[in-house]
């Protein structure tokens, strides 16, 4: 690189900012990877498939797939000191359409907001005198109500006929106000609109002036929700029928290892509780010093991600062994994952405490903070991922804070019918489509196919040990060019095979048209990939071979500083490109 790039760059780097220290680039990574997910999802996966048994697979598809992705999409970030997009097009132009595509499963997850609105409306509601969600006596709970002092007879809510527990008829006819149907929006519900406006104002302020905010904010908002779950922890195993519930949670069944399933849904859990291949690890990781040791931060965060999930379990599961010990039933009728825990059975749980109040109040403040690190992070890789495609637009002075403002208030007006009394079908639609494995099982494939055989996995060993001064183990080179790629078609594959179209209850049903928009969201990320590719090979000159090798060389190549290491490997990736040819000649 000769001295007018370096230059170039150097000044560039100045411009995207970098991280004050490294505490904060940990403390942001942290609070993006450990979120909703370790709490709501993970527990519930693990009690569902084997219990102790769970962690064998979810173990060694950390090892195989967790890993190597995370240390992959932190030092391209590193090494590139680019977003999502551009850093592809510094090391693979053929393969930018991955960043585009990420992008678009980012704007999608703007969505995901509405769950610290929910959280703020009912830590709002926690400040009441006697919980609303703990008795039948408020205005919009029907006869067939049962507060939680009829639950704890000798037979449970799910027993009576035609009853439903106070807590959920709060969620659903206070809290959202459920209307009929996707088609059936309804009004906007004010109190959930103003929530919502409140988390998006956060959000701005906490990104607003990039890294140099967002890296003060964590501080407190990646810190605090561990404070939380050590004060739940110690509460909840100190509870009566605490260890029944924890025995549920980790008892091992053994056969549930050779289900095939089983081991789809430890994958998934890990991609997404460690945000793989969605363009996160890139951008934070772009805001590193080039000689910062992103090999050892991959064993700490990966580490730290999982053992949050695993203690999340014990206070999830010694609140839910109080509730059955309390209402007299096994702990397999308490339990519940996703929305239903965090609104419906928790809080439940919660009431039946001394001082409920207090409880409460810490478990949606936890719930409100794990959130936040994951949305602010997800809407500040999206605008420098943009910002990087257009910096001389948006790197001057006060551009950047308008470009994020006019984002927050944007996104704020979109969001608005998740607000509305049918905002949930929107949500659900959203959560089971857009952003659900088969986009996420797509990026991750081309990701290693781009880096592994194209770039070059030995190319990327020799950057990485520059970088940090340490070579990474061999398996990650495997791991790159053949266990990922394989695994995660299988999983895929599977997927599609068991594929079920989605159902919020067993009383409502999609219409047609509601699943062809659900696939158009999810293929929307997807043919990102061979589009741009496609287009880029039709724009290029010259033969077909030729275009293909100028698309498939880095930039350092294309400028005539050709470096030696990996081009075996680009030799094979190009091979495999050329097979296609003839065909599309």
């Amino acid at each position: 690189m000769n001295r007018e790039q370096k230059k170039t760059k150097k000044s560039h780097g100045k411009a995207r900012g970098k991280w004050a220290n490294k505490t904060e680039y940990l403390l942001v990574v942290a609070g993006n990877v450990v979120g909703l997910g370790n709490v709501w999802r993970f527990p519930y996966l693990c009690y569902k498939n084997g219990g102790g048994a769970f962690l064998v697979p979810y173990t060694i598809l950390a090892v195989l797939c967790g890993l190597p992705l995370f240390l992959m999409e932190t030092a391209i970030g590193q090494y590139t000191q680019e977003g999502a997009v551009t850093c592809w097009r510094k090391l693979c132009p053929l393969a930018q359409g991955i960043g585009y595509g990420e992008l678009t499963i980012k704007l999608y997850g703007f969505s995901y907001i509405v769950i610290q609105a929910w959280a703020l409306l009912y830590l709002i509601f926690s400040f009441s005198a006697q919980l609303p969600w703990a008795h039948c006596g408020n205005s919009w709970n029907t006869d067939n109500c049962v507060d939680l002092q009829h639950s704890q007879s000798n037979v449970t809510v799910g027993n009576f006929t035609n009853t439903t527990s106070a807590a959920t008829e709060f969620w659903e006819r206070r809290a959202l106000s459920i209307s009929g149907g996707i088609g059936e929006l309804g009004s906007v519900r004010w109190d959930l609109a103003l929530c919502l406006l409140a988390c998006w104002t956060f959000c701005y302020f906490s990104i607003w002036k990039g890294v140099r905010s967002s890296g003060k904010v964590v501080y407190f908002t990646a810190v605090f929700p561990y404070v939380m779950l050590l004060v739940l922890l110690i509460r909840g195993v100190t509870l009566p029928g605490a260890w029944e519930g924890i025995k549920y949670y980790l008892y091992p069944d053994l056969k549930r290892v050779a289900v095939l399933e089983v081991w789809v849904e430890a994958g998934s859990q890990i991609v997404f509780s460690y945000s793989l291949a969605s363009g996160t690890l890139n951008v934070l990781g772009s805001y590193n010093e080039q000689n910062n040791n992103c090999y050892m931060d991959t064993f700490l965060l990966c580490l730290l991600n999982s053992g949050t999930s695993f203690v999340a379990g014990f206070v999830v599961f010694s609140v839910l062994g109080f509730m059955a010990e309390r209402q007299g039933v096994p702990v397999d009728m308490v339990v519940d994952s996703g929305p239903g825990l965090a609104f419906i059975a928790y809080p439940q749980a919660t009431a039946l405490m001394p001082l409920p109040q207090f409880w409460t109040i810490c478990f949606f403040l936890m719930l409100i903070l794990l959130s936040v690190d994951t949305h602010f992070v997800t809407v500040e890789c999206f605008i420098t991922s943009v910002s990087d495609l257009f910096p001389e637009h948006f790197r001057r002075s006060g551009r950047s804070e308008i470009f994020i403002l006019l984002i927050c208030i944007a996104s704020f007006l979109i969001q608005l019918p998740l607000a509305s009394e049918g905002g949930i079908y929107i949500f659900q639609l959203i959560d089971f489509y857009a952003c659900n494995r088969t986009a996420v099982d797509i990026m991750a494939v081309c990701q290693c196919l781009a880096l592994g055989w194209i770039f070059g996995a030995d190319r990327f060993y020799n950057i990485i040990e520059e970088m940090t001064g340490t070579r990474p183990c061999f398996y990650f080179k495997l791991c790159w060019k053949y266990f990922i790629p394989v695994l995660t078609t299988g999983s895929f594959i599977v997927y599609m095979l068991n594929y079920e179209q989605m159902e919020i209850s067993a009383a409502y049903v999609y219409p047609y048209w509601a699943h062809a928009l659900g696939w158009v969201m999810s293929m929307s990320s997807i043919l990102m990939v061979p589009l741009f590719a496609i287009v880029q090979i039709c724009l290029g000159t010259g033969p077909l071979r030729q275009r293909l090798s100028v698309l498939c060389q880095p930039v350092e190549d294309q400028t005539g500083q050709n470096t030696k290491t990996g081009a075996v490997e680009t030799d094979e990736g190009l091979k495999m490109l050329e097979v296609s040819e003839p065909e599309m000649s």
